[in-house]
């Protein structure tokens, strides 16, 4: 029972994560290259794919704790600057 829960998690979160990366790679195709949005925006999206791969391969600890800290850094960030 605690593993088919845990399984229904991950794939929950895989599921949000994927719906925020979608939302933040649509949002970065209208913002100006150049801009600290636009590298903001690429940052989230870096994070957003680290989270998910190590979510769907499961590696080690400290890779784990890099891409959840940078995943919600770059979350943080966007929601301080108005941006999904």
């Amino acid at each position: 029972m605690m593993k088919k829960l845990t399984l229904s998690l991950a794939n929950e979160a895989i599921e949000r994560i994927l719906e925020l990366s979608a939302d933040t790679q649509i949002t970065r195709r209208v913002t100006a290259k150049d801009s600290p949005a636009f590298h903001n925006l690429t940052g989230a999206i870096t994070a957003y794919g680290k989270t998910l791969a190590f979510l769907s391969t499961g590696t080690g600890e400290s890779k784990k704790y890099e891409a959840l800290e940078e995943f919600g850094t770059s979350r943080i960030r966007l929601e301080s600057s108005g941006t999904p």
